[in-house]
């Protein structure tokens, strides 16, 4: 696994978060186009991160789990670095790439000392999206355009 330095502790810290829990927050200027960090964790199989988290009626789902292809997930919560904590937003400021089997935030624009990194999770479920489904996955960054959902669009 490639060691890249981001300089991640003198540009990120994290803290409490207004839209979830924790969350990451710029410590300097951040200028569209930098890459800030990895996600780093255990990688499982899908079969396992499902094992792990299971699905509980009632409860909003919540897992460190990011997916990095059809058969492997990455589980921040093991093994992982301050990536977990980055919220999700409607209207991010950075995105999720996945290059040679790796999955790094980048920012999409410039990020501002004090501002808190976010990313849309998009997250996909083979369900129809209806109204109890989308609950199970709420947003609350407050976003004038929130979708209410950390789902993504189906296509």
């Amino acid at each position: 696994m490639p060691r890249t330095n981001f300089r991640v502790r003198q540009r990120l810290q994290v803290r409490r978060s207004g839209i979830h829990g924790r969350g990451v927050y710029a410590r300097e200027f951040i200028p569209a186009g930098t890459r800030l960090i990895e996600y780093r964790g255990e990688r499982i199989p899908n079969e396992e991160g499902d094992r792990r988290y299971p699905w509980e009626e009632g409860v909003p789902h919540h897992t460190f789990l990011f997916m990095l292809d059809d058969d492997t997930v990455i589980d921040g919560a093991r093994k992982g670095n301050i990536a977990r904590w980055i919220n999700h937003s409607c209207d991010p400021n950075c995105e999720s790439i996945t290059e040679d089997g790796h999955i790094y935030i980048d920012a999409i624009r410039d990020i501002e000392p004090g501002e808190e990194i976010t990313f849309d999770y998009h997250l996909v479920t083979a369900e129809r999206h209806t109204a109890k489904v989308k609950a199970r996955y709420p947003c609350s960054c407050g976003a004038p355009n929130c979708r209410g959902t950390l789902l993504g669009k189906k296509r």
